[in-house]
C-alpha cells in the first residue's frame, strides 16, 4: 500500500491531532518512498534522529537497487535502525496503538508491514522522597510516574532472576500498561493466577490510578477495611515480594498495590525491620493501642458518661461531671460536633496548599475548641477524647485503614449512645464477625488471629529478632516457606 494511504489513515484514525508529526522521504536508487510518524511529546527525538533517521541518511545514499519493499523493510529492521525495540506488524490498530504509547512508526511504499520504533521518551518526574509516607530510617527513594522506573526500582531492591514482571493492558480507552510482580518459586501460583484473572476482568473505559484496580479486585466492595495494601515506598513493596505477596504496578501512578491483605500487615511498618526488635515490639504494642483509640475511645466516653457514669472512679467522675456544667448538648451530640469539625479540617487540610494547610490545621483545631469551650457549647474533656482519637488515627502507618476506623467510629458512636457498653459490645462483635468472615485473595482477614497460625505470631504484635523469623508466613501460602537455610530450598 503506499505510503501516504498509509499515513492518511492513521492521521484520520487519529483525527489529526495538533501534535502527530510525519516525515515522508526517499530510499535507495529507485527512490522507495518512506514515512515516519509520530506524536510530539510523547517519544524521544534525540534518539529518532541519531538511531533513526541519520542512520537511514546514511543508507539512503547507498547506490544498491531493492528488488522490493520487503527486502527495504528487513534491512531497516536488521542492519539499520540501531533500536533496541523494533518489531513489524501490519495491523491498523497495533500501529496506531503503538503511536499512542509513544512508539515511531516507520512506513515503507508498497509494504504489508511497518516497523514499530521504540522511542518512548516523554518528561518524567525524578525519583524523589516518599509523599504520602514517611520515612523513618531506610531507603528514601519513592515510586514515580513511569512504570520502567519502577520496575527498575524493584529490581535493584531484589536481583533474582526469578523477579516476574507480566503486563496486562487495562482500560478500553485509557489502554495503560498495567504490570503483576511475584517471585517464582515463592509466591502461590494459585494467588498470582487470580491476580491475573481479576485484573483482565476490568471492564471499563478508563484505568487512571491503582485506585480503579483496587476497587475491581478486591473481594468485597461494601466491606469499609482495605483487603489490597497501597504504598510509594519501593522497599516496600520488595520486603513484600520475599515474603510471598504479589504486586500491581500501573503506568501513570506512583502508587503500587500489594495482596493478600490482612488486618496485622496494615498496622506492620517496613520499619519494624530495620530497627531492633525490642523497638519494632514496642512500636507495634503502640499502633495496635492506637487502633483501638481511634475506633471505640469515644464511644467509651459517651457511654460511660451518659449510660454508666457509676463505672467511672469517683474523682474522676466528679471533675468530668464540673467540666459538663453548663454544656447544652449530650455527649453524643458533642462527639458528632468536634468529630465532623475534625473531618472537615482534615478535608480542608489536604485541599488547600501545603504550608497553608498545616497551618489551618493547627491553628484552626486550636481556635476552633478553645472558643467552644469558652462558649460553654463543648466541654473541656471532649476536646480532649477527639484530640486523642485524631492523633491516634494519625500514629497508624497505613492511611486507608486510618479512613477505615474513622468511618465505623461514627456507627459505634450512634450504638454507645443508644444502648451505653451493651450497643459498644454488640458493635464490637459485629466488626470481628465481619473481619472473620472478609477476605483477601483467599487468605482470611484476621489471619493469623484466626484462624491462629501461631509460628506467624513471632511476626505480629511480637516483633521476634530477625535470627528467629527463619520462614515466611503461612498465611500467603508460600512455595518456599524457608528464609534462611540454604540447604532448603522447599518446604
Amino acid at each position: 500500500m503506499k505510503v501516504q494511504d498509509n499515513m492518511t489513515k492513521v492521521k484520520e484514525t487519529l483525527h489529526a491531532p495538533s501534535d502527530l508529526e510525519m516525515k515522508e522521504f526517499t530510499i535507495g536508487q529507485n527512490n522507495h518512498m518512506c514515512g515516519l510518524v509520530c506524536i510530539d511529546g510523547l517519544v524521544d527525538k534525540d534518539l529518532i534522529y541519531d538511531k533513526v533517521l541519520k542512520n537511514i541518511q546514511l543508507f539512503m545514499m547507498d547506490t544498491k537497487d531493492y528488488d522490493s519493499a520487503k527486502s527495504i523493510v528487513t534491512e531497516l529492521e536488521n542492519q539499520v535502525v540501531t533500536v533496541t525495540t523494533v518489531t513489524a506488524s501490519g495491523k491498523l490498530d497495533e500501529i496506531v496503538q503503538a503511536i499512542l504509547s509513544g512508539d515511531t512508526v516507520l512506513f515503507v511504499e508498497d509494504a504489508s508491514e511497518a516497523l514499530i520504533i521504540g522511542s518512548k521518551g516523554w518528561e518524567n518526574r525524578a525519583i524523589s522522597e516518599p509523599v504520602t509516607e514517611a520515612v523513618v530510617r531506610g531507603p528514601r527513594n519513592g515510586f514515580t510516574e513511569n512504570l520502567r522506573t519502577n520496575m527498575m526500582q524493584l529490581r535493584r531492591q531484589i536481583r533474582d532472576p526469578n523477579l516476574h514482571f507480566d503486563s496486562i493492558i487495562v482500560g478500553r480507552r485509557s489502554k495503560k500498561e498495567a504490570v503483576i510482580s511475584y517471585i517464582g518459586g515463592i509466591a502461590d501460583p494459585k494467588v498470582v493466577e487470580e491476580f491475573k484473572y481479576r485484573i483482565e476482568s476490568i471492564d471499563i473505559d478508563e484505568v487512571l490510578e491503582t485506585g480503579y484496580i483496587e476497587q475491581w479486585i478486591e473481594d468485597s466492595f461494601l466491606s469499609p477495611f482495605p483487603q489490597l495494601q497501597n504504598t510509594e515506598r519501593p522497599d516496600r513493596v520488595a520486603g513484600s515480594l520475599l515474603q510471598g505477596y504479589v504486586a500491581v504496578l500501573l503506568d501513570g501512578t506512583p502508587f503500587a498495590l500489594y495482596g493478600p491483605s490482612t488486618l496485622a500487615t496494615t498496622i506492620q511498618s517496613p520499619e519494624d525491620y530495620y530497627e531492633r526488635w525490642e523497638i519494632a515490639t514496642l512500636l507495634r504494642v503502640v499502633r495496635y493501642g492506637a487502633a483501638f483509640l481511634a475506633t471505640f475511645l469515644p464511644a467509651i466516653y459517651i457511654a460511660l458518661v451518659s449510660f454508666h457514669p457509676g463505672l467511672i472512679p469517683s474523682k474522676l467522675a466528679f471533675s468530668i461531671a464540673s467540666t459538663r456544667e453548663g454544656v447544652p448538648f449530650p455527649a453524643v451530640i458533642e462527639a458528632f460536633m468536634m468529630e465532623i469539625t475534625l473531618e472537615l479540617l482534615r478535608e480542608a487540610g489536604l485541599r488547600l496548599p501545603k504550608p497553608i494547610g498545616q497551618t489551618i490545621g493547627i491553628v484552626g483545631g486550636l481556635v476552633i475548641g478553645e472558643a467552644a469551650v469558652s462558649a460553654g457549647i463543648i466541654s473541656p474533656i471532649m476536646v480532649i477524647v477527639v484530640a486523642i482519637t485524631a492523633i491516634s488515627s494519625f500514629a497508624l502507618p497505613a492511611y486507608n485503614l486510618g479512613i477505615s476506623l474513622r468511618i465505623i467510629r461514627f456507627p459505634i458512636m450512634v450504638m454507645s449512645a443508644t444502648f451505653g457498653l451493651y450497643g459498644l459490645i454488640i458493635a464490637y462483635i459485629i466488626i470481628n464477625i465481619h473481619v472473620a468472615n472478609l477476605k483477601s485473595f483467599g487468605v482470611p482477614y484476621s489471619t493469623p488471629f484466626a484462624p491462629s497460625l501461631y509460628s506467624d505470631w513471632k511476626d505480629l504484635v511480637l516483633r521476634a529478632p530477625l535470627t528467629m523469623l527463619t520462614k515466611r508466613p503461612k498465611m500467603v501460602n508460600a512455595q518456599n516457606t524457608r528464609r534462611m537455610d540454604k540447604g532448603e530450598s522447599s518446604k
